[in-house]
């Protein structure tokens, strides 16, 4: 076992830290307090292939794997959960479900400007009352020859105003029936498909999140994303690569988290020594970096698992359960170390903070990842 970067991890990691000095970090409170999504950011991380990191080169990606895209996650992370939100959603979820199940045609039409972020990428599945009860979904997908008419809502979608293009699961049997969904491709623009109410959120604040409306929108039968019927089963397919990058998420905001409160705790003197010194805070530090630690692991077995296209369904919603939870409890005590000052805006913690909370619920609650594992360990 090799735990060391390998080269092109470790060029990321120095090219997203330049970058993001001169070009994240800068603006993070700003894009914070308006709640700004900062697309021409996005269109320069796409010139910089972080926006297609796991798309083949024949289809104008990066063409890398796993362990490069957890590093890219991660160090965007670091600066700002925000973007790093944005990053993955736009990669693992829109971006990674037409990579995965898109016909050929469909590849070639969407993924280099996906990849390059000509095209912004959304992803919905969750609908007001159906969070991770997805068979009882109420948007609807009925045929009409070779066009399918949509209608419903779908809520919490990263880029539902922005995004130039979303895949979309719908119902189109049954409630709770077997095989009852279907994913289509609907670009911006199409008659009926609009973005509704935007979230006024606690963190992740320039991330935009949105309503997605459907209004008898017509799709051609071209955009759908495999067969009929595999909507439901190609979404937790999606999900548990997506799980992953929400684990590398974690990690970079706890370890930006850490790393501030670590250079803190050595520079602030109370009685005439580093805070660092008191062992109250120095057993803090230990059980971060011990927790983070064992979080990274976890999401390395993960990525490790998803290239040898290994089964890990559970390891992704360990990877993502236990990093989430890591993020919170690290930013946690990361704001006890600052005192008084982490709770102002003056210093990063206090958005990390607010942000890591979000890693605990998207992408599945920690609830549902205890299913996802018991379930796995149980059959």
């Amino acid at each position: 076992m090799n735990f060391d970067l390998n080269e092109n991890q470790q060029m990321i990691a120095r090219m997203i830290q330049d970058f993001g000095q001169r070009s994240i970090k800068p603006h993070v409170l700003e894009w914070d307090e308006k709640q700004e999504f900062p697309i021409p950011l996005f269109k320069k991380l796409g010139e910089l292939g972080l926006m297609g990191v796991l798309v083949p080169e024949i289809y104008g990606g990066a063409g890398f794997s796993y362990f490069e895209y957890i590093t890219a996650i991660k160090e965007i992370s670091k600066i700002d959960g925000a973007i790093g939100l944005s990053v993955a959603a736009h990669n693992s979820l829109c971006t990674g479900h037409i990579l995965s199940f898109g016909n050929e045609d469909q590849k070639k039409k969407y993924l280099p400007k996906l990849a390059s972020a000509e095209f912004i990428g959304a992803w919905g599945l969750t609908e007001p009352n159906t969070g991770s009860d997805a068979g009882n979904m109420k948007t609807v997908a009925v045929q009409d020859g070779d066009y399918w008419i949509i209608n419903g809502s779908k809520n919490f979608i990263t880029h539902g105003k922005s995004g130039d293009l979303a895949v979309v699961i719908t119902r189109t049997g049954n409630p709770g029936e077997h095989r009852c969904s279907t994913a289509f491709i609907i670009e911006k623009g199409t008659p009926g498909f609009s973005a509704g109410k935007k979230e006024n959120k606690l963190g992740m604040r320039a991330s935009e999140t949105t309503e997605l409306i459907f209004d008898n929108v017509r799709v051609h039968k071209d955009q759908m994303l495999g067969s009929k019927g595999d909507g439901f089963v190609q979404a937790m397919k999606v999900l548990d690569g997506g799980r992953i990058s929400i684990a590398a998420l974690s990690l970079g905001i706890a370890e930006g988290a850490f790393d501030a409160a670590l250079k803190y705790s050595q520079e602030r003197h109370q009685f005439n020594k580093p805070i660092a010194s008191f062992q109250g805070i120095s057993f803090k530090l230990a059980e971060m970096a011990t927790e983070l630690e064992a979080a990274n692991l976890l999401t390395l077995k993960a990525a490790d698992m998803k290239i040898k296209g290994m089964h890990m369904t559970k390891e992704a919603a360990m990877a993502k359960y236990y990093a989430s939870e890591v993020a919170v409890k690290v930013a946690n005590e990361a704001v006890q170390i600052f005192g008084g000052y982490g709770y102002t805006k003056d210093f990063p913690v206090e958005k990390f903070y607010r942000d890591a909370k979000l890693c605990t619920i998207g992408e599945g609650t920690s609830e549902i990842q205890k299913i996802v594992i018991s379930k796995n360990l149980i059959n």
